[in-house]
């Protein structure tokens, strides 16, 4: 039970918690201390390897809270996304490796299974907490298990389809399912303060449950009045929560709503929850507001700066200083902003990720032809596919992970209809620190078999800007897949082209070996002929520009005339660009050239630096030179 008492010994400190057990002895002020702790330790680990800052410190308290309260890990945690998960390794007995955040071969920045049974579930996209949580409530059910199970998910999240469709089930099957709305964007937060946490407090009570409970009972047992009266009282009720919170639409879903109360508040979190463990039943869903970057001043000033961070200055929080080239999605930024000025159809479409997929700048200059809709990304292409359905030029700016969720919308909206819709599909290819969620590397599998569309991959940032106007210029669908981070340093042409669809360019003649990589891989491809060149073997190197369509013509005359391809893609092998050369060069005739396929097997891969993970999977140039010389000894 929970004491306000000062504590008599030396206060406890996060060193002295090695699982949430030993939070469960402890007083609020030493509650207090901890979370202290816990803020310190993730704004200095975090300044270190970079990661989720913002999330992360918003959530202390409540995860604090929920591990006190609840049986964890007996009683489930689902983290809805997963990167506001820092406190929650630091409880759980992950303090010694924490150092290791986010680094090769250290933690995930999310819940992992491997990692600890705390981690109920994993994840690394939005608006999953719910589905999953209801999915293991109802599975507990079937094993007469009575533990309970806890969804946490941000106000973000909640814009997604699907998290509704959740609550609808779970309001339809009525389980003892627990929500935790964790607010810090909407307006509704005024309405936390003395009256709202009384009445969270209150509402909660045992005492009111059973009240409520027995009141009910008795009138439904008059015929006639009694469901009348209960009625009245029961829109009295309604009336006077809904006058604090916004609880209709959640009671509309069948959920008891509890709540705003304040996030960062103990005394008020501990209490509502002990109630909610203790009284309530069936789905109930507790509001409670936050606040991101909570105790590092710099990112409660500007918490959209430090959602995702690299390494920084605690002192400033300037990001480290970095001599890198502009990146792809700084080209793409500029690009469209200089394209929309001489064309008014152009319109930019974000699934609540302007400033990572670099479309603030447009935000700015054309707000009227902006659309943030939300973690929603099949809403996000269908859309898209309305605007272009009247003659508007929509850009839809999502990471290529997160495009995975919109591939019926891709195909049925967008390109049965042929309309001229651009995916821009930043973060092709492996991201790195953000591991297997967050890693691009099916977009090529899942795009290059869809009719009607055009799809491109630059070799650098230039090239980039050729595609980008190219696309927009196009009749029907097109997409284009650039990787995350810095480009190849190359200078920028000020007068753009519009490329020819399905040709490709010739960077490098030899009559040896015929290299063939795609996006990123070019560059590297091309310091890979030069080492071939200093051992005697000369190769041709192919930039296809075009995934589709595929420059046919130019492939199979250099695949004919050196005998020999090796293709190279930041892509699964399977179904990726390497299966679609073989298939040409099957439907070609021409079965006597050898080939060699590079790209990522057939399993996920893990977080780690790009070079590395490249390094891993034998495609850098080193790898591609290997390659080479063993298919030319064949």
């Amino acid at each position: 039970m929970l004491t306000t008492e000062t504590p008599t010994i030396s206060s406890t400190h996060l060193e002295d918690i090695h699982s949430p057990k030993d939070l469960r002895e402890l007083s609020l002020p030493e509650l207090d201390i901890i979370a202290e702790d816990l803020r310190k330790t993730i704004i200095d680990t975090v300044s270190e390897t970079g990661g989720h800052l913002a999330p992360s410190l918003g959530v202390v308290e409540l995860t604090l809270a929920l591990h006190y309260v609840f049986n964890t890990p007996e009683d489930k945690l689902v983290w809805d996304v997963g990167h506001q998960t820092y406190a929650h390794k630091l409880l759980t007995g992950r303090q010694e490796r924490f150092h290791t955040l986010r680094q090769y071969k250290g933690l995930s920045g999310f819940p992992k299974f491997s990692e600890s049974e705390y981690d109920a579930f994993e994840t690394g996209h939005s608006s999953t907490s719910i589905s999953a949580a209801l999915g293991i409530t109802a599975a507990k059910g079937l094993k007469g298990d009575k533990n309970r199970v806890i969804a946490v998910i941000g106000d973000g999240s909640m814009t997604a389809g699907m998290a509704f469709e959740a609550l609808n089930q779970a309001g339809h099957l009525d389980k003892d399912l627990i929500v935790i709305l964790n607010d810090n964007e909407m307006s509704i937060s005024e309405n936390v303060g003395a009256m709202s946490s009384f009445l969270s407090r209150q509402l909660t009570s045992k005492t009111v449950r059973r009240l409520r409970k027995h009141i009910s009972t008795r009138l439904k047992e008059l015929q006639g009045v009694g469901d009348r009266f209960l009625n009245v009282l029961k829109k009295s009720e309604e009336n006077i929560k809904s006058f604090f919170t916004p609880a209709m639409l959640f009671e509309a879903l069948k959920f008891y709503y509890i709540g705003p109360i304040s996030g960062h508040e103990l005394e008020d979190l501990i209490p509502t929850l002990e109630n909610i463990r203790d009284n309530v039943d069936g789905p109930v869903l507790v509001h409670v507001i936050t606040q991101k970057g909570k105790g590092y001043e710099p990112a409660e000033k500007n918490p959209g700066n430090y959602h995702g961070v690299g390494p920084f200055d605690i002192a400033t929080g300037v990001p480290a200083p970095s001599s890198s080239p502009i990146s792809y999605t700084e080209v793409f930024g500029s690009t469209i902003c200089k394209l929309a000025r001489t064309n008014n159809a152009i319109t930019a479409i974000s699934a609540a990720m302007p400033a990572g997929t670099g479309l603030t700048s447009f935000a700015k200059e054309f707000p009227d032809r902006f659309f943030d809709v939300g973690i929603a990304e099949q809403h996000a292409v269908t859309f898209a596919a309305g605007l272009a359905s009247e003659k508007m030029r929509p850009v839809v700016a999502i990471y290529s992970s997160f495009f995975q969720r919109a591939l019926d919308q891709i195909i049925h909206d967008v390109c049965i209809p042929n309309l001229p819709v651009t995916l821009a599909i930043d973060r092709g290819g492996v991201v790195g620190d953000d591991g297997p969620t967050h890693h691009g590397v099916f977009d090529i599998s899942f795009l290059r078999f869809v009719p009607n569309l055009t799809y491109m991959a630059p070799k650098d940032e230039n090239e980039l800007q050729h595609m980008l106007y190219t696309a927009v210029s196009l009749p029907g669908p097109a997409a284009i897949r650039y990787p995350r981070g810095s480009g190849e340093d190359v200078d920028l042409d000020q007068l753009l082209q519009i490329l020819e669809p399905g040709k490709g360019e010739v960077l490098r003649e030899g009559n040896d070996i015929l290299l063939l990589p795609i996006g990123n891989r070019v560059h590297p491809a091309l310091r890979a002929a030069e080492g071939l060149a200093k051992v005697g073997i000369e190769a041709t190197v192919i930039n296809p520009r075009f995934i589709k369509p595929l420059d046919k013509d130019l492939i199979c005359h250099w695949a004919e005339k050196t005998g020999k391809v090796v293709t190279v893609e930041d892509n699964v092998l399977h179904g990726g660009f390497g299966s679609l050369v073989l298939e040409l060069l099957s439907e070609s005739g021409l079965y006597s050239v050898k080939t060699r396929l590079l790209g990522y097997r057939d399993h996920f891969i893990e977080h780690g630096p790009q070079k590395t993970l490249w390094k891993n999977a034998h495609l850098d140039s080193p790898a591609i030179i290997k390659a080479a010389m063993e298919l030319s000894k064949e």
